[in-house]
């Protein structure tokens, strides 16, 4: 059993360290990591089209006067649930439950869960999170997209006039203007670029 000072130093650990890439695109609230394996989950988080947002320790669990909460709060359409990750330290045995009585499913995952593939291209995405595609390179790709129904990275970068071309084309990603695959291979010149649709 966890005791209480040692509860809540785990809530709190790492609460103001900087792990990269430092932009979010859908946190609502504080940007408070508490490792690289939080930081890495978040980047996934911003790429899942199904996520509406999500925050950073923002449920509260408690049990006999222990207080612990969850890596992320995590909202789609039709679900909000908790995450955290797993660690060697690990959540209280009752964080679960208390979570599911809340009425919130809860999801562990372990670093070696993580998709490579798809957290590196999120990583590379990332770091382009405060930018954002002129309005006029904004219409010029998707007028694009709407003609030719897909274009490659290399084709769609042609396109950029006012906003450098990889962070127009990364900023459209993670404002779901336009969708790629993340999943098979690292983005590279041949990746396949398409309009997002509803």
């Amino acid at each position: 059993m966890m005791s209480i000072s040692s509860s809540r130093d785990f809530a709190q650990n790492n609460s103001v360290q900087i792990f990269y890439p430092l932009s979010t695109v859908r946190c609502v609230g504080p940007v408070l990591f508490r490792d690289q394996l939080a930081r890495d989950i978040a980047c996934l988080l911003d790429v899942d089209d199904d996520v509406l947002s999500w925050s950073c320790r923002s449920l509260a669990l408690s049990k006999d006067g222990q207080v612990y909460k969850p890596d992320f709060m995590v909202e789609r359409a039709d679900l909000r649930f908790a995450i955290d990750g797993v660690r060697d330290d690990r959540a209280p045995d009752w964080a679960k439950a208390k979570s599911i009585d809340a009425g919130f499913p809860y999801e562990a995952i372990a670093a070696s869960a993580l998709p490579r593939i798809r957290l590196k291209n999120a990583k590379d995405l990332l770091r382009y999170a405060r930018h954002e595609a002129a309005l006029s390179d904004r219409i010029r790709l998707l007028a694009a997209l709407d003609e030719y129904s897909s274009l490659t990275v290399a084709e769609a970068l042609v396109v950029f006039r006012e906003t450098k071309p990889v962070a127009g084309l990364a900023s459209m990603v993670l404002q779901r203007f336009v969708t790629m695959d993340l999943d098979e291979r690292l983005i590279g010149p041949e990746t396949i670029v398409r309009r997002k649709r509803d």
